[in-house]
């Protein structure tokens, strides 16, 4: 990937990563150019989105602090992960589920 396709999508990507909100903002800021950097950072995050509502839900039933706890330090480390390397330029995959990401939401796993 050139250095152009990533400064054009670093925007996008970086956005994806800010709440729900951002990623529907990052969506459509990417719907037109279909920057393959700001996709790539659009999969993780949604990725990860959906991976928290998943988990979370269940886990707020359950009412057990230690898991929800644990659980969210993990996401944290997964989210910020992804984000410093949107900022940095880096197509990265988020560890343990990156690829599964890219997998399922349609994407390859190359880096």
């Amino acid at each position: 990937m050139d250095e152009n396709t990533v400064f054009e999508g670093k925007t996008a990507a970086v956005v994806s990563y800010i709440t729900f909100v951002g990623l529907i903002i990052a969506y459509f800021m990417n719907s037109e150019s279909k920057n393959e950097f700001a996709a790539f950072h659009l999969r993780q995050s949604l990725g990860l989105t959906l991976s928290y509502f998943l988990i979370m839900i269940p886990l707020s039933y359950l009412n057990i602090p230690m898991a929800s706890g644990g659980f969210l330090v993990l996401f944290f480390a997964l989210w910020l992960y992804g984000i410093i390397s949107a900022f940095q330029g880096k197509r990265q995959l988020v560890p343990l589920v990156g690829s599964f990401y890219q997998n399922i939401l349609g994407g390859n796993n190359n880096n």
